[in-house]
């Protein structure tokens, strides 16, 4: 089967990523690449962008327009983009893979919509490993006393826009359910605040800076011990190849939303 890929922030580092690796992935091709309207990119070729030979596909601002033409859209845009791609996905019966972080309630909405009519998948991180770790926590949150504390640090390069990262957050999150809990919508940023801390609750303490790809540590705190749960992302290609794979097994699901550990778990 040769199924046609549509990117959506072609020309964001990740676009670049996400064009090498369906490069190079058997039965996948490139149908489709889409960047702002007015951008720098519009017109040129998607293939050269990425630093490939030329692959005939110029990129475009109008993604109505070339859904057409597409099974599955990967958008790792800007945030505030992707409600439109999600209305649009939803209105051409294509499958949607979600990458992008900083979602607000508004954009769930609309993905939640969409999915109502196609497959849709949302992951703040696409690495395998990653979400291998989501479930590790989760675990341990659940098997470990309410004394332990919990705090995730996180460190990305200096141009990440959020923080915490959408990936500390669903760590978060995932500390919370194994706790019974919900994350609060504004998380404690404990590194940067003085004094005690407040028995329970789960903490987030941030590093920007140079060119650091990813990290992301779980410590649980007790008396007399740690439990350290963590991962590091050295290569951005990782998330591209998650990505990937990951939108090649939406293809053809029925509509609903649907997690990285889905599509983890349908392979076992």
């Amino acid at each position: 089967m040769n199924i046609r890929v549509g990117i959506v922030g072609v020309a964001g580092r990740m676009g670049a990523q996400l064009v090498k690796t369906i490069h190079d992935t058997p039965d996948l091709r490139l149908a489709a690449a889409i960047d702002q309207p007015g951008g720098l990119a519009i017109g040129k070729d998607a293939g050269s962008l990425a630093g490939l030979p030329p692959c005939g596909v110029s990129v475009g601002g109008d993604l109505h327009a070339a859904l057409a033409g597409i099974d599955v859209v990967i958008d790792f845009s800007r945030a505030d983009a992707v409600a439109a791609t999600a209305e649009a996905c939803g209105a051409s019966g294509v499958a949607l893979m979600v990458g992008t972080t900083g979602l607000d309630i508004p954009t769930l909405a609309r993905l939640e919509a969409a999915a109502s009519r196609v497959p849709v998948l949302v992951s703040a991180n696409t690495s395998l490993a990653l979400n291998v770790l989501l479930d590790l926590v989760e675990r341990a949150a659940n098997a470990l006393p309410v004394s332990y504390d919990i705090e995730i640090f996180e460190a990305h390069h200096r141009h990440k826009v959020d923080a915490p990262s959408g990936t500390a957050l669903a760590l978060g999150a995932a500390a919370a359910a194994g706790r019974g809990e919900q994350l609060p919508r504004h998380p404690n940023l404990t590194g940067s605040q003085p004094g005690a801390r407040a028995s329970g609750g789960i903490g987030f303490s941030v590093v920007r800076g140079g060119d650091v790809v990813g990290e992301h540590d779980v410590r649980f705190l007790g008396a007399g011990e740690q439990l350290r749960l963590t991962h590091v992302a050295t290569d951005r290609a990782i998330f591209a190849r998650g990505a990937v794979a990951a939108a090649a097994w939406l293809v053809g699901r029925p509509p609903g939303r649907y997690r990285m550990a889905d599509f983890l778990l349908s392979k076992q």
